[in-house]
């Protein structure tokens, strides 16, 4: 059938003109055409018509065999591995697709319509790009001769309807009392930094605290691909950063944007993440008054994500170690740690106060930790339990917030 498909798109090519702009109504005309007269040779049923309507379509408009799983709101990561290796992950249990590119040059042209919807350039001598697609979904891409069995495609999807923190209470991602916790610490504008390994949910979890925000406050957001979602904010400032172009220059950086931000009068400074030695100037502007900023990072513990935040630091300064755990230990007031556990549930794991330093070393003060009780057909039992009381108390009285 797939040759039926192939012969068919080339009818459907041939009776277009490639150089005009074509609707898609248009273009569905020219499909049903085709499909109608190839059936009086050769018996299609209906629903074999439909599936290549939709298919061929899809193949020289949209995204060719990716679209349907584009599509699919139960499916949250499509992985390409080259042309005929295409996986996606459903309820957090990763399958094999059936499909497959029919060339090389088809998967290229895919990969160059998706960069396109960014501004993005993806080559040969630039190999390796972050881009989104226009319904949000993030896009990695890694071409030959980086990728060595042929390009590659990560896909990550985000609910069409932003997650709720009602909804992270009700699969048990939080309990209602942390999620209380963290609303006043956001209301009274404490820096909270969350961590976490990947798909981890560290994203959607900032998204969900920004709803927090009040409105009236101005929020500048600044991210290397544009994926949060922030509701009910009027004055929000939204900036992303632009890769270089063919000969590497014209590049906007994180650092960049973080630099500028502070001269746009925000309240809140919101970095999707910090993976370099933009971390830095994030560290700056907290410690400059940039009061209740949230951002995100990797890493396996809050302890670990001090390690790692002071690693890239020294990666883009040359300042000495204790100069940049106190810069930390200043900036940075509540970590939210989250973690994907083996029932691929999603959980806040730990939530830790960093109240600074002791013989040199950053101190936290854990205040919440999930606690394993056990397993319930195949689904992990367990509460994220009260561990100690918050310490630096100041910024609630100052919002007028009972601790």
């Amino acid at each position: 059938m797939s040759c039926l498909k192939d012969k068919l798109q080339q009818d459907v090519l041939d009776s277009i003109d490639l150089n005009a702009e074509i609707s898609d109504e248009k273009l569905f005309n020219t499909i049903d055409e085709v499909l109608v007269h190839k059936s009086r040779e050769n018996y299609i049923s209906m629903q074999e018509k439909r599936r290549l309507r939709r298919e061929i379509f899809n193949s020289i408009r949209r995204l060719d065999v990716l679209q349907d799983m584009i599509e699919d709101p139960t499916i949250t990561e499509i992985m390409v591995n080259g042309i005929s290796d295409i996986f996606y992950e459903q309820d957090g249990v990763v399958f094999r697709s059936a499909k497959s590119f029919e060339s090389e040059e088809k998967l290229e042209d895919v990969i160059q319509q998706m960069v396109s919807h960014s501004n993005r350039i993806v080559n040969a001598s630039s190999p390796i790009v972050d881009s989104r697609l226009p319904d949000g979904s993030r896009v990695n891409i890694v071409l030959p001769p980086i990728a060595i069995d042929g390009p590659v495609i990560t896909i990550r999807r985000f609910p069409e309807n932003a997650i709720t923190i009602d909804m992270l209470i009700e699969y048990g991602s939080i309990t209602q009392e942390a999620a209380s916790f963290l609303e006043k610490l956001v209301i009274a504008k404490y820096n909270i930094f969350i961590s976490g390994g990947t798909s981890s949910g560290k994203t959607t979890f900032l998204n969900v605290l920004s709803n927090y925000i009040p409105n009236g406050e101005r929020i500048i957001t600044i991210e290397d691909s544009a994926e949060l979602q922030l509701k009910g904010i009027d004055n929000l400032v939204r900036m992303e950063v632009r890769n270089g172009n063919t000969e590497g220059n014209n590049q906007v950086t994180i650092r960049d944007l973080i630099k500028t931000s502070l001269r746009m009068r925000p309240d809140r400074i919101i970095v999707g993440e910090v993976r370099d030695e933009a971390a830095i100037d994030m560290l700056q502007a907290l410690n400059t008054g940039h009061e209740g900023s949230l951002s995100t990072g990797h890493a396996n513990s809050p302890a670990d994500m001090l390690s790692r935040l002071e690693s890239l630091v020294l990666l883009g300064a040359d300042i000495p170690l204790m100069a940049v755990r106190r810069q930390i230990a200043s900036a940075i007031d509540i970590i939210v740690h989250l973690g994907r556990l083996r029932d691929k549930s999603r959980r806040v794991l730990e939530i830790a106060e960093v109240i600074g330093m002791d013989n040199n070393e950053i101190t936290l003060n854990p205040l919440y930790r999930f606690k394993e009780y056990g397993e319930e057909d195949g689904k992990i039992t367990g509460n994220l339990e009260v561990v100690n009381e918050l310490h630096y108390t100041e910024k609630l009285i100052r919002a007028g917030i009972k601790p």
